[in-house]
């Protein structure tokens, strides 16, 4: 097994002399040296062939005993040196100060057809930054982050990858629902992968430290390394990356929206400064479509985090970003242009998304009316969002207004919550959008296979990860490696797989890790 090692970040940013793994504040430095705790009996439990080509292993590679040594945390492969990065951030709003990666250690970085990526494992112990937490994850968490990361890059939505998931042999003291119950449960590994795993919270650490000089260094770093694009110097540079990391984050939250995806906890330690989603803990799915939902039992009063509100949480993570940068700035205004931009740009492109997903290719302005209506009353009952959409392509040009509702009533959970003023608001929506499919240009069947290029077929929904997690804690993983390639192919028909284009199952209504969940989850 061969990496091509490029210790770039270790190399040429400041390291935390203290090497000592205890919990504490660690000053001046963007990192800390710290080595995976080794595993009584670790064991492979699937591995993506695709991430390993990416990094130039094969499939030869991911059965040897160095694979399973490697990246379980037992051995270091030779010449690299293990470290857990140091930030801070805003936690639910609330500065958090210091924070860092408390169950996650950076195992190196390798380059592969003139690509960089950082090798992250989660749940390999503690770290500096551990503060009173053991660092290590259980295996109904590991799932769902390793299942996750890859059903969203094939969605098209930008994200980490998952290498390969791992039992450690180990059990882990967890209490699911912070209620006092605590259990043992299984301990698992991930290893993830990523350009970097630098945080807006990286830089928010030196800036709130006035720390003037690493924040400097970290900031040329980052443009040198991932942005090398950018070649305007002084103050044009760091807005120009300011700029980049702006757009590059409206477009993965426009994507979330289109898929139903909701991150659960979007703290400013858990936005990456590549647009990419990280750090997949407490997420959910929209079943029903529901812009108030949150998956996470943390923010289920306030809902800081639901659906419709992660637009603008990201913008208001992207102004702390904005304030972590403007000492190398110093000039306000155009920091403010950048942010005032966002909230343009993303009318336009979530506009953009929904007429897409609604087959409207020759577009308007007035389907802004028609979208919202829209949204209006998938939320009058409940209506779930991936079968609505979907189906809503069967709809063609010929169809009556009875017809077309006829094709998507399937995705409402109880027909007898449509009432007849409901029915006669669908009955008036389909009007419209009838009248909008009829001006199209293209045949039924073009505007078909458009749509299901942009509504997916499948997801991972709640409960059937749970139903994966409730089989891998038997040691069955035939369904884990079942969704896993058919979470491959989201927007293919995969008719042998038809049952998992279902709604939500009662059972899974208010079950534990179908509905809402912790961010130990």
């Amino acid at each position: 097994m061969k990496l091509h090692i490029q210790n770039k970040f270790t190399s040429e940013l400041p390291a935390d002399p203290n090497e000592i793994n205890l919990p504490r504040q660690v000053q001046e430095a963007c990192f800390s040296y710290v080595l995976p705790k080794k595993p009584s009996n670790p064991s492979l439990i699937h591995a993506s062939s695709e991430v390993a080509n990416a990094i130039g292993l094969s499939q030869e590679d991911i059965l040897s005993t160095e694979f399973l040594n490697i990246f379980s945390g037992s051995t270091i492969y030779p010449e690299t040196k293990p470290f857990a990065l140091s930030y801070a951030g805003h936690q639910f709003g609330n500065w958090a100060g210091q924070l860092g990666d408390g169950r996650a250690i950076n195992l190196t970085e390798v380059v592969h057809e003139k690509k960089s990526y950082t090798l992250q494992l989660k749940g390999a112990g503690p770290t500096p930054y551990s503060r009173t937490a053991d660092g290590f994850a259980v295996l109904r968490s590991s799932i769902r982050e390793y299942l996750c990361a890859e059903a969203m890059h094939y969605l098209g939505v930008p994200t980490t990858r998952s290498l390969v998931l791992m039992l450690s042999g180990d059990q882990v003291l967890r209490d699911v629902l912070y209620n006092g119950n605590p259990a043992y449960e299984k301990g698992a590994i991930v290893c993830r992968v990523a350009p970097s795993f630098i945080r807006f919270g990286s830089f928010e650490l030196f800036a709130s430290r006035e720390d003037l000089v690493n924040l400097k260094l970290l900031a040329d770093f980052t443009i040198k390394h991932h942005f090398p694009h950018i070649h305007q110097e002084g103050v044009e540079k760091y807005l120009a990356f300011f700029q980049e990391v702006t757009q590059t984050t409206l477009k993965m939250i426009v994507e979330w929206q289109r898929v139903g995806f909701v991150h659960g906890v979007m703290n400013t330690d858990n936005m990456s400064i590549h647009g990419i989603t990280i750090d997949y803990g407490p997420y959910g799915w929209l079943e029903d479509y529901n812009s108030g939902w949150t998956p996470n039992t943390t923010d289920s009063q306030h809902k800081r985090y639901r659906f419709g509100n992660q637009p603008e949480i990201a913008l208001w993570n992207l102004y702390q970003l904005a304030n972590a940068l403007y000492p190398l700035i110093n000039d306000a205004k155009p920091l403010e242009a950048i942010l005032n931009a966002y909230a343009r740009d993303y009318e336009k492109k979530y506009l953009n998304m929904m007429q897409n997903k609604l087959g409207l290719q020759d577009k308007l302005d007035d389907d802004l009316f028609l979208v919202n209506r829209l949204t209006e009353l998938l939320e009058k009952v409940e209506t779930d969002m991936i079968i609505f959409f979907r189906n809503l392509s069967n709809v063609n040009k010929e169809n009556s207004v009875s017809e077309s509702f006829d094709k998507i009533k399937d995705a409402f959970y109880n027909e007898k919550d449509l009432n007849r003023t409901i029915l006669k608001d669908w009955h008036d929506w389909f009007e419209i959008y009838n009248f909008r499919i009829n001006e199209q240009r293209e045949s039924d069947l073009e505007r078909k296979d458009k749509m299901n290029a942009v509504n997916p077929k499948y997801v991972l929904r709640n409960y059937m990860a749970q139903l994966c997690i409730d089989d891998a804690d038997k040691g069955d993983y035939s369904l884990l490696s079942e969704l896993f390639e058919m979470l491959k192919k989201p927007y293919d028909e995969q008719l042998d797989l038809q049952k998992w284009f279902a709604k939500r199952p009662d059972w899974a209504r208010d079950k534990v890790g179908c509905s809402m969940l912790s961010c130990s989850s």
